[in-house]
Formats: C-alpha cells, sequence, structure tokens
C-alpha cells in the first residue's frame, strides 16, 4: 500500500486520484497533522508518495514512477504518443501549476494596495494565455491526449480551481470547462475529493 501525503486541494489530490485510476490502495496522511512534516520531506511541499520504505517527491516524477510501474491505459506506449503525453504533463506541472503558485505568493507575500491589485491581475493575465493554449489544443479533441483522458486533464482540474481563492478573474474556455467537468465527474476524482474531506 501507497501512503500519500497531502494537503486538502493542493495537487496532492491529482496524485490521489493516479492512484485510484491506477486501482492502487493508498493511506492519506494529512500534512497538517503532522508534528513535523519536514522530516517526510524537507521542502515542505505535496506530494510525497511512501513507497517501500522510502518517500518519493515532486509531482510529476510520482506521477510517471506510478504510471510505469503500473499497467495502464494513460500512458501510450507508441514513442510518439508516449512523448506527447509526457510533454502534456509537463505543461501542467511545470508551466501552468508556478503560474497559479504566484497567486499564492502574492497573497502571502504583498501587502494589501495596488501594488498587490496589480501582481494579481498580471499573474492573471498569464494564467489566462496558458488557458486559452488548452482552449486552442481542444479544438479538436476533447482532452489533450486526445479521445481519452490523460494524467495532464486530471492536473488541469486540480489547478483550475485555485483561481477562486484570490480577486482576479480567470478566463477558461467552454472546451476547457468541459473537459475539467468530465474529470471531476470520474469516480476516481470524486472519491479522492472525498477522501480529503474525511482524512484532513
Amino acid at each position: 500500500m501507497y501512503t500519500l501525503y497531502f494537503s486538502q486541494g493542493a495537487c496532492s489530490l491529482g496524485t490521489q486520484v493516479m492512484l485510484r485510476e491506477l486501482g492502487q490502495p493508498v493511506e492519506l496522511v494529512s500534512k497538517t497533522k503532522l508534528a513535523d512534516y519536514l522530516d517526510v520531506n524537507p521542502l515542505g511541499a505535496v506530494p510525497a508518495l511512501g513507497v517501500d520504505k522510502q518517500i518519493l517527491t515532486e509531482g510529476a516524477a510520482i506521477i510517471l514512477y506510478l504510471l510505469n510501474k503500473h499497467a495502464n491505459d494513460l500512458l501510450p506506449t507508441e514513442p510518439n504518443a508516449r512523448q506527447q503525453s509526457i510533454e502534456n504533463l509537463m505543461f501542467a506541472n511545470a508551466t501552468v501549476h508556478p503560474a497559479y503558485g504566484k497567486l499564492f505568493f502574492i497573497g502571502g507575500t504583498l501587502p494589501d494596495g495596488d501594488a498587490k491589485t496589480l501582481a494579481f491581475n498580471a499573474a492573471a493575465e498569464q494564467i489566462n494565455k496558458l488557458w486559452q493554449r488548452v482552449e486552442d489544443k481542444l479544438a479538436n479533441q476533447p482532452y489533450l491526449g486526445g479521445h481519452t483522458y490523460s494524467p495532464a486533464d486530471i492536473l488541469l482540474a486540480v489547478y483550475e480551481s485555485w483561481g477562486q481563492y484570490f480577486p482576479v478573474s480567470i478566463e477558461v474556455g467552454p472546451r476547457s470547462r468541459a473537459m475539467i467537468d468530465k474529470i471531476r465527474a470520474l469516480p476516481s476524482y470524486q472519491a479522492s475529493v472525498a477522501a480529503e474531506q474525511q482524512a484532513a
């Protein structure tokens, strides 16, 4: 069994969804319930995954580890399709995630005032450009990976929810919204959200 260290609503939610998609049992441990989470991950970030007496960190690396270890249809075997799937995963994890991270940084460090408002608006503008990129990629397919959902779609569905915590206007196009709604309707996603609420 895997042990997933999480924060409610954080990117660790995407890791839990992946574990459920792969049919893997998981024990959830809330970061907030540990006396010193830095003993688990010195960087203090989630997710962290306990596997065979070792701790794995970095969300995208954990997802790739799980996809390579367990049989699945989420990561294609054909080389070109596989590479595109990994690129989509990295777009979500290494491009979209940090763009939303700027909102958290601004909210937690800048004093209220015009400078903070300008910073929020600049961060939101960047995020909107990324969602337009997603919208363009979905012009002829329902998911980033084509006609079946992928790890990148799952992560984007998690990240999109973060905009609600800030005084910004995040513009998510209709195709992107439809993709997000389908991901959030997955039994694995709904079960993961419920499990977080119980374990938080």
